[in-house]
């Protein structure tokens, strides 16, 4: 079998589209596109529910990223909504406790809490390219949060692994549901974070980075032995970025720029792009072993090079030059090699996604995340907040980057993604889940340029997950078959086959697709997760 069977067909609209994780949160963007909204306040209306039916993987204590295209312009703009670390923020304290590499949980964990930079995103959208309001767009997740909800299969099995982190302060428990995990079909309400999500309704970004909520998370994150103040807070701000591109045999791929990953699947889909890979079958060992090792090499020079650009130069344009991308390409053998080393790019050298298209051709493509489950784990009291645990991905290495200092945005994850041909938008997508989102992106993309596939189809094919430690461990998907597993292997590959609920460690994606002559749009959603693509 060479698809995860689904049984999913695309769905087919003319005045709007979303796809995301969760079918509530979908549903609601789909009811702010019919009010009225544009694809920018629809994909903040879904996130915003998110929040509160995925409360484990996205927040407001979170960050978030964005890709918007508005068809009046025909053009990509990047909003970088991710948030720095605290002023005081410093390696040696943190080697002081003994420990090699941040911590991601644990008593410690606050050291790895930066400031949550997914409010102020969300204004910035709102207020540069959207027509409602703060207080219009988070009416649906109020109400949720409020009135409750039953939790689906999928996120109780989630929020089940969180279960643990959660009980070990007790302000966790404005998380769970009589001290515990909600199960499956359970309703729970969140009433704190209800709260939290009326004032910033009625206040707006400030009343998150200033006042009362601000003051709550600098307190408790203090009390817990972080750094993060109420100027911290209140200094933050989003901005606007140049995205990255590259083009792929016809196809322009854009991404946010560093301090993201998205440079990663770029410089994959310039390595892969010498291959005939249409010629070698979708589901072959030839395709699986040159996808993999082209993407070992994007994450080789990525894990190296990518750093917040406004502290730390990075060599973007070197990165993405098709000359080196050729060098790199080069390199690539008939079978594997155990380790892959970062090149010389240059002469000196949890989360969730959503998508959002609209009848006009407008389009947001939108990634909010906590990084892992309930990302610290710290909830800040009477405000139903998890703070992320970000500054996880700072290195303590002085030599590198990405080395851990105040006021610094560290490596991330998240990357939101589209696509255009002949300067109109084709695709809005995204495939989350850490390290995986660029092998995600593609393999996406080359399902859908290099096999013709659909934007469901291209979800449902079987994907490929490789440990970004640079270790050669390749994971696949029970559905693949065992000749090409046996051959993967044969050829160096350190190959496990994953199965069950740990299947979701291969991403959660979502793809709309734009007809530019008839508007006709065509979304798919990830099938092995309980998300939904709705359209009218």
């Amino acid at each position: 079998m060479s698809y995860f069977n689904s049984r999913r067909s695309p769905i087919v609209a003319r005045n709007g589209a979303v796809a995301t994780s969760q079918p509530l949160a979908a549903q609601a963007g789909l009811r702010i596109l019919q009010e009225g909204g544009n694809a920018v306040d629809a994909a903040v209306a879904t996130a915003a529910v998110l929040n509160v039916v995925e409360p484990g993987s996205t927040g407001i204590g979170g960050d978030m990223f964005a890709l918007i295209w508005m068809a009046d312009s025909k053009k990509v703009t990047a909003i970088n909504g991710s948030g720095r670390s605290a002023a005081a923020a410093n390696s040696k304290h943190v080697l002081s406790k003994g420990y090699d590499s941040m911590p991601t949980d644990g008593p410690d964990v606050s050291l790895s809490v930066s400031v949550p930079g997914t409010v102020h995103g969300w204004q910035l959208c709102l207020d540069t390219y959207g027509r409602m309001t703060m207080r219009e767009i988070l009416q649906p997740a109020i109400k949720y949060a409020e009135d409750g909800y039953a939790v689906s299969e999928v996120i109780a099995h989630g929020w089940a692994r969180s279960e643990e982190k959660l009980k070990q302060r007790p302000s966790g428990d404005e998380m769970l549901l009589k001290g515990r995990a909600p199960r499956h079909g359970e309703i729970i309400r969140l009433p704190t974070l209800a709260r939290s999500l009326r004032t910033i309704a009625e206040g707006g970004a400030d009343a998150f980075y200033q006042g009362d909520i601000a003051k709550k998370i600098a307190s408790y994150v203090q009390s817990e032995g972080g750094w993060i103040t109420e100027k911290d807070l209140s200094s933050h701000h989003s901005e606007f970025d140049e995205p990255i591109k590259t083009d792929y045999r016809g196809v322009t791929v854009w991404e946010c720029p560093p301090n993201g990953q998205g440079i990663a699947a770029l410089m994959a889909l310039n390595i892969a792009e010498g291959f005939d890979l249409s010629g070698m079958g979708s589901q072959s060992a030839d395709r699986y072993h040159y996808l993999i090792e082209s993407m070992r090499r994007g994450y080789a020079d990525a894990l190296q090079f990518v750093a917040d650009p406004r502290v730390t130069d990075v060599p973007i344009d070197a990165m993405l030059s098709k000359e080196y991308a050729t060098r790199r390409r080069n390199q690539i053998g008939k079978t594997a090699i155990e380790k892959v080393s970062y090149g010389m790019p240059g002469p000196n050298s949890d989360t969730v996604y959503l998508t959002v298209v609209d009848g006009q051709g407008n389009a947001c493509s939108f990634i909010n995340s906590l990084y892992q489950g309930f990302g610290s784990g710290l909830i800040v009291p009477e405000t139903g907040i998890a703070l992320q645990n970000r500054g996880a991905l700072f290195s303590l290495d002085p030599s590198h980057p990405n080395y851990l200092e105040g006021g610094k945005r560290p490596y991330q994850t998240i990357i939101p993604a589209m696509a255009s041909r002949d300067d109109e938008l084709w695709l809005s997508f995204g495939v989350m889940s850490g390290f995986q989102q660029p092998q995600g992106h593609l393999q996406v993309i080359s399902n859908m340029v290099d096999f013709g596939m659909n934007p469901q189809t291209a979800l449902d094919a079987l994907r490929f997950s490789i440990d970004v430690q640079n270790t050669g461990a390749v994971r696949v998907e029970d559905d693949l078959d065992p000749k090409i597993v046996a051959e993967l292997s044969r050829r160096g590959h350190k190959v496990s086959v994953i199965e069950g609920y740990n299947r979701a460690l291969f991403g959660g994606g979502q793809v709309i697709s734009r007809d530019p002559e008839t508007g006709v749009l065509m979304a798919g959603s990830e099938p092995r997760k309980d998300g939904s693509a709705v359209g009218w």
